[in-house]
């Protein structure tokens, strides 16, 4: 079988089906896809909503809650308590399946009835405010994160203590605005690093410590924008940065960015793999279009925050003794055969399954928990089951869904974006692949409008100290304007507070006071990751505008030829460089 070239229903665009892809499709007995790659991605991701919390009340017990679904989205909302307990059977919404309209249809009516969880979190004490979080304790505004203690205003945190802002941090302790790290104590503003301590500003090193601004280093202390001093002058030198100060931090930033300018960049962040294509890969094999990737990936293509997870393709947050998986997010967890599903876990044999739990042999349900032979939440025999589902499948086909943008939904494409309970700038789709009000409402996906705000600004964002040791503890929980103002599209909430535990963190590692909002500082350090896309390129070591290398390189004098696929688009400034040439530059 040969690649086979698709035009995308959704973007209009051209891609390539290829014979290994077909392969997965017969064995799984899906038919290809009509949607392309990214397409695919940003259907999956309209379903994931992290950090978009609303004032709602529980529908079981009138008790106001926390929750990720609005209250104008008029679904029936439980306290994430009462809808794991057994004081409601999910099995008496069951509809029969009606052969007179399509599945999705369906599918739509029983979401409206079934009543969904407020929030994704699970043994989170005092950490109401976060969402999609394990084993969290004291965290405050944490999402998508596991086994954390007195964390706040981070995203993909794991095994952390004491720490803020951070995205995709693990075992780590005393941070701050950390992005891609692991193994850190005592850094702040850190991005893709690992093993350091006491450190600041830091990009793609490995076991720093007492170290300032620096970039591609390994195994170093006591350096300065890569130069080496002494114990003594480096401690002198740190003097003359005092980011206590938010004018010396901001200047700083750009010095830094500056310098970082003619350092050259790594094509790919994949370690101990093996015939892997992505990005921010680790101990994995045989896998295409993969990104952030914890390790065990085997055998799978268009993944991303995945781990533990072999033979399959085109999942969002997946894994954990995960097998044959085909588009799912947030979904897996001692897994096999999950097709089609968003909040799946535990579950066997599942096509189009909206949270449910330990159950097997489930179609079109919602909420269920230990179940198995259900379509729609109605129970039935198992030899019903199999003999109703191949009939349904066959429906969907002849019946299809049709949105109004004439995008057909048979059976394999993954659920419509107007079956989602959320707004596409409410969810994680607009953080991989932003898009304005104008495009999101060209593609006949939802908006929500920026929401009136009730309370007063009590400190202008300009006004804050400049120093932090000149902030008195009065500033605690007053209303401070974000330096958006909401003018950004970057789910800006116009204003925030201080936090006591924050204040004492700032003042005991002496750094400034933030001017934005905890979502405006989420996007800043989002804008430091590349994009889940490649690009086929060639290194640019000895070609013009490169720095000069300081060893001899495999190429000689000749520009090297290698090419690759990397996540840095060819119209970016850095100098990009194949693994063999970063090699020998950097170790």
């Amino acid at each position: 079988m040969q690649n086979e070239t698709k035009n995308c229903q959704n973007c209009k665009k051209d891609f390539v089906i290829e014979p290994d892809d077909f392969g997965f499709y017969e064995k799984i007995k899906v038919p290809p896809p009509t949607f392309c790659p990214e397409c695919r991605a940003i259907r999956r991701l309209i379903w994931r909503n992290e950090r978009s919390l609303y004032h709602n009340k529980c529908a079981f017990s009138g008790k106001p809650i926390i929750s990720m679904f609005a209250p104008e989205t008029k679904l029936t909302v439980y306290d994430r308590d009462i809808w794991w307990s057994d004081k409601w059977d999910p099995l008496s919404y069951g509809q029969e399946y009606d052969f007179s309209k399509p599945f999705f249809v369906q599918f739509q009516e029983l979401m409206l009835r079934v009543p969904l969880a407020n929030l994704g979190n699970t043994n989170c004490p005092n950490s109401e405010y976060g969402n999609h979080n394990v084993d969290c304790k004291n965290c405050y505004l944490v999402y998508a994160s596991f086994s954390n203690e007195n964390v706040s205003y981070a995203q993909g945190a794991l095994d952390v203590r004491d720490s803020f802002d951070l995205y995709t941090v693990m075992k780590s302790e005393q941070c701050y605005d950390d992005t891609l790290c692991v193994g850190l104590y005592k850094t702040h503003f850190g991005y893709d690093s690992d093993d350091c301590i006491n450190s600041s500003f830091l990009t793609t090193c490995v076991n720093l410590q007492d170290c300032l601004g620096c970039v591609n280093l390994r195994h170093k202390s006591h350096f300065i924008f890569n130069k080496q001093y002494s114990k003594e002058n480096y401690e002198k030198e740190l003097q003359k940065y005092d980011f206590g100060s938010y004018k010396i931090l901001e200047n700083f930033k750009k010095e830094y960015n500056n310098f970082l300018k003619n350092q050259p960049r790594r094509f790919a962040g994949i370690l101990k793999s093996v015939n892997v294509t992505g990005d921010n890969v680790m101990n994995s094999k045989n896998s295409k279009m993969v990104f952030d990737i914890y390790g065990g990936v085997e055998d799978s293509k268009y993944l991303a925050h995945a781990m533990d997870i072999k033979d399959s393709y085109d999942g969002y947050g997946a894994g954990a003794k995960v097998e044959f998986l085909y588009e799912g997010v947030d979904t897996g967890i001692d897994a096999s055969k999950n097709f089609f599903a968003v909040l799946t876990h535990g579950c066997l044999g599942t096509s189009y399954t909206y949270m449910c739990y330990s159950s097997q042999n489930l179609f079109g349900c919602i909420g269920l928990q230990k179940q198995e032979y259900c379509i729609l939440n109605k129970k039935y025999s198992k030899e019903e089951y199999k003999k109703l589902v191949p009939k349904i499948i066959e429906h969907m086909n002849t019946m299809p869904y049709i949105d109004k943008k004439e995008r057909v939904y048979k059976y394999g494409e993954f659920f419509p974006t107007d079956l989602s309970p959320f707004a596409y700038n409410e969810t994680i789709a607009q953080e991989y692949y932003p898009l304005s009000e104008k495009e999101v409402l060209d593609y006949d996906l939802k908006w929500k409008d920026k929401i009136e705000r009730n309370y007063k600004i009590e400190i202008k964002a300009e006004d804050l100290p400049d120093h932090v040791k000149n902030t008195p503890e009065e500033i605690v929980g007053k209303v401070i304007e974000c330096l958006h103002d909401g003018n950004c599209n970057e789910q800006c909430t116009e204003a925030f507070k201080i936090r006591l535990d924050e204040l004492q963190f700032l003042k005991r590692n002496n750094l400034a006071l933030p001017r934005l909002c905890p979502n405006c500082r989420h996007y800043q350090r989002l804008r430091k990751r590349n994009p889940l896309k490649l690009w086929h390129r060639q290194c640019m070591c000895s070609s013009a505008g490169s720095p000069q290398t300081t060893t001899e390189h495999h190429h000689g004098a000749e520009k090297c030829r290698i090419e690759f696929e990397t996540s840095y688009a060819p119209d970016r400034p850095e100098i990009v460089y194949c693994e063999k040439c970063y090699q020998q530059e950097v170790y």
